[in-house]
């Protein structure tokens, strides 16, 4: 049977040009065609692609069975079909193959059985085959349902929030996104994706969706809590049938907000201490100058050194050093005002601007009380501490404008301070900042005195409290400068300490004051005992006992008549070499005295530990008593702490009747200042001593 021949039933007609135009629509359609007789199944028409997927040539295919073209797999998957189509249905049927190269090949068949009148009734007479190869099509369907399963595990286990959305209304969200503004799904669906956003930001988002922009940016929602939670978001458009919808990817920022004020505070605050540091500081007071300057108001710089705070580390420790700076960052904070600012500027020193003073005093004011806040005690380790601190004023508008000038002068007022003595405070004046040359000229003229004879001692009586008898005095150095008259040790010892100066003065003031107290006593006067400033720098570079045994031999003075004054600072320096010249002392039979206690470390493990005489109460805690009640108690607690050491104790700075009258009743003991006696050059002393009882030994009294 031709090809041609076997299209009969199909045309009708027997025609050629019927024939051809059959082939040509068969062979152009993109599926697999055959036409089989239902009599005995075997194929009366095919086209090509038929004919390729059964492997045989097209003109062989008329006259063969399904059974044999197909094979036995196939065959048997589709012989229910063939009846039921045989039946008169139209059938369907994909059957599904695995070829050699393991890749799977589906087929879909498409049965529809042809019918004619036979006898008055239709009968089928024949099936027309249609087979499409739909493998790529499953294989996208596939692939589209993983796509989709895929993404709904994604959107379930991301911590990114989804919201769908169409014109802004919520279509859908995923489960992070709810998490995130704590409303459940219910709540959000078919509400405005504006409604959740804090009015600051509507606008901005909403213009950003009407642009159908699609790059990052930050805003914030409100939680349902009530909270604001800021997040990244980004928009996108997906193409739908029914129309475009948007969907916001929102990830939740606010670790990273924080980890950036984080990254902001430590950048502009001392670690340690957590204050401003000092770029935060030049910042702030360019800031204030300016407010300041427009508003033609006065503020101060206060700069603020802890005095002898490398003492602490080197005994106790950094560990101890970082907690004590922590503590007195802590008591700067709870003694200022609201509107002060203050700031580590490196090291141990504090800066504290006062924005809007009425008058010069009031920094003044605010120095004092931080210096007494400052010198409170503090325990660290089972060790008391008490340090002092010295403060440098700068004032705007009269130091300066400029943040670097006004802090500048702030530290020039606070070294200079320093140099006058420490535990106060000193506003700026221009002859602070001196000259490089000046300073080596004063040099020059300091190493010439003690040749030249330039150095002066006065000695200022200390006197027994309960009966004002003399039991002492304090030898104290001046200097007759060249040019400025005679001064004081504060304006000089601070330069012969930094150039390597304050041995040659030291030993001269130890010969002195025992040469004259023994001439006094050879001329029948009182004998009593002179006291002698050591510091610690001589202290730790002199041979100390050495040249004092030297100068009694070479004076013929007592040794009972000699005390030595030190500072609390020189016993936490080199502990050990401490201990054993102390001891060399007392051996000796020179007494030892402990100057200035209070300001410095106060540690009771030190008293306990040397061999001590006396303890001097510091005269800035006199000075105000009996009014202030502070005080009163620290002079209080001094007096005590002696006397449970077995120690003598010595107030400075006492220039009242009231002051003398309350050492009395707190059972302070010994006591010197201008309401006693000012310090007298060695012909003023000379006439004081000669109204004085009958010499007498320390003995007799």
């Amino acid at each position: 049977m031709s090809p041609t021949s076997s299209t009969s039933d199909l045309t009708g007609t027997g025609s050629h040009a019927c024939d051809t135009l059959l082939r040509l629509v068969a062979d152009t359609v993109p599926v697999m065609l055959a036409y089989y007789d239902a009599h005995q199944l075997r194929c009366s028409f095919a086209n090509q692609r038929f004919a390729d997927y059964v492997g045989r040539a097209l003109d062989s295919l008329p006259g063969t069975s399904a059974q044999e073209v197909l094979d036995s797999e196939t065959w048997q998957q589709m012989q229910p079909c063939v009846q039921r189509a045989l039946a008169g249905e139209a059938v369907q049927h994909v059957c599904q193959r695995q070829q050699s190269d393991g890749s799977m090949r589906m087929l879909e068949f498409s049965l529809h059985p042809y019918q004619r009148m036979r006898n008055g009734q239709p009968a089928v007479v024949g099936l027309m085959v249609l087979v499409n190869d739909i493998s790529r099509h499953r294989q996208a369907e596939n692939a589209l349902r993983q796509s989709e399963e895929r993404m709904r595990r994604f959107a379930e286990v991301t911590e990114e929030g989804l919201v769908f959305h169409r014109d802004g209304n919520i279509l859908d969200a995923n489960a992070a996104a709810l998490r995130m503004t704590g409303y459940t799904l219910a709540e959000v669906l078919g509400r405005s994706i504006f409604d959740f956003i804090l009015p600051e930001y509507r606008a901005v988002s909403m213009e950003y969706t009407r642009r159908a922009r699609e790059h990052p940016y930050e805003l914030a929602l409100n939680h349902k809590s009530g909270r604001a939670i800021p997040i990244e978001a980004v928009g996108k458009t997906l193409p739908q049938q029914d129309g475009t919808q948007r969907v916001v990817i929102m990830r939740d920022i606010t670790a990273r907000r924080e980890e950036q004020e984080h990254a902001r505070f430590l950048a502009q605050h001392d670690t340690l201490t957590q204050l401003p540091n000092r770029r935060h500081l030049m910042r702030q007071l360019a800031r204030e100058a300016v407010e300041a300057e427009q508003r033609q108001a006065r503020m101060a710089v206060l700069f603020i050194d802890l005095d002898h705070f490398k003492t602490v580390n080197d005994s106790l420790g950094h560990e101890a050093g970082d907690r004590l700076l922590c503590e007195m960052a802590r008591r700067l904070q709870e003694g200022v005002n609201g509107n002060d600012f203050i700031a580590r500027a490196g090291g141990d020193q504090f800066v504290v601007l006062l924005p809007d003073l009425r008058y010069r005093g009031s920094a003044a004011d605010m120095s004092d009380a931080l210096i007494r806040r400052l010198s409170a005690a503090y325990e660290i380790g089972g060790t008391q501490l008490s340090i002092s601190a010295t403060v440098g004023i700068s004032m705007l508008p009269e130091d300066g404008y400029s943040p670097d000038e006004l802090l500048r002068h702030a530290a020039a007022a606070m070294h200079y301070a320093k140099e006058g003595g420490r535990g106060t405070h000193l506003f700026y004046a221009p002859y602070m900042l001196g000259q490089p040359a000046e300073a080596l000229q004063q040099e020059h003229l300091l190493r010439a005195a003690v040749p030249q004879d330039a150095l002066r001692l006065h000695y200022q009586p200390q006197i027994e409290v309960s009966t004002g008898r003399l039991t002492g005095f304090e030898a104290l150095v001046r200097w007759q400068h060249p040019e400025r008259g005679l001064l004081g040790p504060d304006e000089f010892i601070p330069l012969a300490e930094s150039r390597g100066l304050v041995t040659p003065i030291g030993r001269w003031v130890l010969r002195e004051a025992c040469r004259q107290i023994k001439a006094w006593q050879d001329e029948g006067l009182a004998r009593v005992p002179v006291a002698v400033n050591v510091s610690a720098m001589e202290f730790r570079q002199r041979d100390l006992v050495g040249e004092i045994k030297q100068v009694l031999a070479d004076t013929g003075l007592d040794a009972q008549y000699l005390e030595i004054e030190i500072t609390e600072t020189t016993l936490m320096q080199q502990p050990e070499q401490a201990r054993t010249t102390l001891d060399e002392l007392r051996a000796l039979g020179v007494g030892v005295t402990v100057d200035d206690f209070g300001t410095g470390y106060s540690s009771l493990a030190y008293l306990k530990r040397y061999p001590l005489d006396k303890i001097k109460v510091d005269r800035s805690f006199v000075i105000d008593t009996p009014s202030d009640g502070e005080d009163v108690a620290i002079v209080t607690a001094i007096v005590q702490l002696a006397r449970s050491l077995q120690l003598q104790s010595v107030a400075e700075g006492v220039e009242t009747p009231e002051q003398l009258g309350l050492l009395q009743r707190l059972g302070c003991e010994l006591a010197q200042g201008f309401g006693i006696a000012a310090p007298m050059d060695a012909g003023s002393a000379h006439a004081w001593l000669q109204m004085q009882p009958p010499a007498q030994t320390m003995t007799e009294a």
